[in-house]
């Protein structure tokens, strides 16, 4: 069942992450194999300029295994990884990087120091993480959100990240994305909170009158196949033609991707939105590929 399908880059987000060149970058604790192999990749593309932040003696290293001259390029030497994040938060800050890429550290290490009140990284909404997610080079997106930082957020945190995934919509070119508040039903049930609390982000989404048509609960069937919806006569804007499931937790989120990813071979471009600066934060078992996109996906979300 597992998928052999090679894992491709998507165009739609290259072609947008173009538009922006050399962005600097700083790569957080970066002497690995994979983070350094994506960095190369996101050079090559013109996509970023990076500034390694880490042991010195291994980012060299595997600059010199990957036969990349990086001496253009600044090294910070720290060789603790969890002093990394530290120093990536503070060149943030000071606007030294415009955004942040996770190499080879805990996410919640460097998300720890990202959260800090005394970097000023914070924006109006609360952060959030957006997955981007394709099967081919000429895919059209689906967008899953919240499935890797908010744990089980409430009504006003999905409202949050309901507003920053319109935002990064839009900036990929979906003018009004058609989102799908997920739940395990298409009724509002009692005994299904997620149901409940969908209808309630339908209504407020309809009262601040936001750039996007909103609906829940559905169900995944009934977000993504018109098939399905047309069976259960459920008739509205979204059914059947969602750009973006909005999920009632991190699990859920969790579970869709790494499906997508393992069965189907997707390639899953994952970012965190809604701060100063987008914080890339992909798995550290995550293919090159997926990294790359990772980065064209902060590049994109760039103001």
């Amino acid at each position: 069942m597992l998928s052999n399908k090679e894992i491709v880059v998507p165009n739609n987000l290259l072609n947008v992450a173009h538009k922006k060149k050399g962005v600097k970058a700083g790569i957080v604790n970066a002497g690995k194999p994979l983070p350094m192999l994506s960095v190369q990749d996101a050079v090559n593309e013109n996509l970023i300029e990076p500034i390694f932040i880490g042991d010195e003696k291994e980012i060299q290293k595997c600059a010199q295994d990957l036969k990349w001259d990086i001496s253009k390029y600044e090294i910070i030497h720290e060789p603790v990884e969890n002093n990394t994040a530290a120093i990536a938060a503070k060149l943030a800050s000071e606007e030294k990087i415009r955004i942040i890429v996770k190499g080879h550290i805990h996410t919640d290490i460097l998300m720890k120091e990202v959260l800090k009140r005394e970097y000023n990284l914070l924006g109006k909404t609360r952060l959030s993480h957006i997955w981007h997610m394709t099967l081919d080079k000429e895919d059209k997106p689906l967008i899953i959100t919240d499935g890797a930082l908010n744990v089980l957020p409430n009504v006003k945190t999905k409202m949050h990240i309901l507003k920053n995934v319109i935002n990064f919509s839009n900036r990929i070119g979906i003018e009004r994305p058609k989102i799908a508040v997920l739940s395990a039903t298409e009724e509002v049930l009692d005994s299904v909170p997620s149901s409940k609390e969908a209808e309630e982000i339908t209504k407020l989404a309809k009262k601040e009158n936001l750039n996007a048509d909103v609906f829940g609960p559905l169900a995944f069937d009934n977000s993504i196949s018109k098939k399905s919806s047309a069976i259960k006569g459920i008739k509205n804007d979204v059914a059947g033609m969602a750009d973006v499931l909005l999920v009632p937790s991190v699990e859920t989120g969790n579970g869709l991707v790494k499906m997508l990813i393992y069965f189907c071979g997707a390639c899953a471009a994952g970012v965190v939105v809604g701060g100063k600066v987008p914080v890339v934060i992909t798995s550290r078992s995550d293919e090159a590929q997926a990294r790359l996109a990772s980065i064209a996906a902060a590049v994109v979300a760039l103001d």
